[in-house]
């Protein structure tokens, strides 16, 4: 069964959400302080975290920071409608997607269902499932990389980015394009930054090597060559 955490100080909101998860099979817990709740990811086993931005002792944005220092669960963020740059702070410090509130129970769920098939390992053809590149190994069926003989440690979202680019070296992906493969809709304005942020965020972390590149005004590609 899957289990969700929610840390969000509003209590009226956990109750009415978790009944609906449980139509769903999908167990879902609240903390409304974000000390509880980040003991709470230390001692039981969750699959995704959920996390408001206004909250006591902490904003949303530290707790992310915080909860990343040690894990990579799928972590959604919950920001203002309209606040772009909430949206913005968040992917860029981890988390792996935004909902603005107001939400609809049924957009939370899709995005968790979406968040949690990036995480899980990736579901490939028999053929090929350990792709070698000069300084760059990606194991699918592990769902680890490793840069220069060193492990890199990605989200599922960062992952399946990179899987999605690495599978056909040299192609140029438009935003949109990565956007629809990888969240199943056509981009906004946000959605595009959103791409760039993860990209870069990509891009970081598998330094010194430079193998993904720009394309102005088309997109991204993986400069590769499979071994």
């Amino acid at each position: 069964m899957t289990q969700l955490l929610l840390i969000d100080d509003d209590e009226q909101l956990g109750p009415p959400l978790a009944a609906w998860f449980k139509r769903f099979d999908i167990g879902l817990s609240q903390a409304t302080r974000p000390s509880a709740g980040l003991a709470m990811l230390r001692s039981g086993h969750f699959d995704a975290a959920i996390l408001d931005v206004m909250l006591p002792e902490m904003d949303g944005f530290e707790l992310c920071r915080t909860i990343r220092r040690d894990s990579h669960i799928p972590i959604i963020m919950l920001t203002a409608r309209g606040d772009v740059m909430d949206r913005v702070v968040g992917l860029e410090l981890g988390a792996d997607d935004y909902l603005p509130k107001p939400f609809e129970p049924r957009e939370l769920l899709a995005r968790i269902q979406t968040i949690l098939r990036r995480a899980a390992p990736a579901a490939q053809t028999a053929a090929g499932r350990l792709w070698r590149f000069d300084g760059l190994e990606i194991d699918l069926d592990r769902h680890t990389v490793m840069r220069q003989g060193q492990t890199v440690d990605l989200t599922g979202t960062e992952f399946e980015l990179l899987s999605l680019l690495a599978a056909a070296p040299g192609r140029v992906f438009s935003r949109d394009e990565i956007l629809d493969k990888l969240r199943g809709h056509a981009a906004e304005d946000i959605h595009s930054r959103a791409v760039d942020i993860l990209v870069s965020r990509l891009r970081r972390k598998l330094e010194p090597l430079d193998c993904i590149h720009t394309l102005r005004n088309a997109g991204y590609r993986f400069a590769g060559v499979r071994q």
